[in-house]
């Protein structure tokens, strides 16, 4: 894997890089062969002297993201090696329980290039991001734990049986919606 490590309002010394890296690797050890992914990880010291931590990995079949508010960052760091580790189990044990029911080859997920995303400052409506994806083929259940695995409240997709693009959502009422395009 390829780090890129990123500091704002912190210099990046050679010891956190070091530190961070020799905790995302162990990551590695859930892959049958070492994935070729940039790690993108963004560290941020607060004015209230908290720091928080952010870490991004963009694989074939699945995005990793976790994000972390500490006020110590190397804890910080060991709770986000945490949190993308239950990422990934979660997502293996989801995908071998899908291969079993289905008794098919494992659906490819989604990743971090399938779904327009746009955030908006409510007050003047001034478009700030744009990100660009290409839309694989799921089923909305796959959407849903992509969703979920992404920590988002929306995702765009490819509907495999209708080949047309659909939207799931979480609701207020903690279930999920599905809008389908004609």
């Amino acid at each position: 894997m390829n780090y890129n490590v990123r500091g704002e309002n912190i210099e990046v010394t050679p010891a956190i890089r070091e530190y961070v890296e020799k905790k995302i690797s162990k990551l590695e050890r859930y892959f049958t062969e070492a994935p070729e992914a940039n790690v993108n990880v963004n560290l941020r010291f607060n004015q209230d002297k908290t720091s928080k931590v952010e870490v991004t990995i963009p694989l074939p079949n699945l995005v990793l993201r976790a994000e972390e508010t500490n006020v110590d960052m190397y804890a910080g760091i060991d709770l986000i090696s945490d949190k993308l580790e239950r990422q990934i189990r979660k997502h293996k044990t989801k995908v071998n329980r899908k291969f079993r029911e289905k008794g098919d080859f494992p659906v490819t997920f989604a990743t971090s290039e399938n779904a327009e995303v746009l955030e908006q400052d409510e007050d003047d409506l001034e478009l700030v991001r744009t990100k660009r994806f290409d839309l694989k083929p799921m089923d909305s259940e796959e959407a849903i734990l992509q969703m979920n695995l992404l920590g988002h409240s929306f995702y765009v997709f490819n509907n495999a049986d209708t080949n047309r693009t659909n939207v799931v959502y979480k609701r207020k009422d903690g279930r999920y919606g599905l809008i389908e395009t004609h």
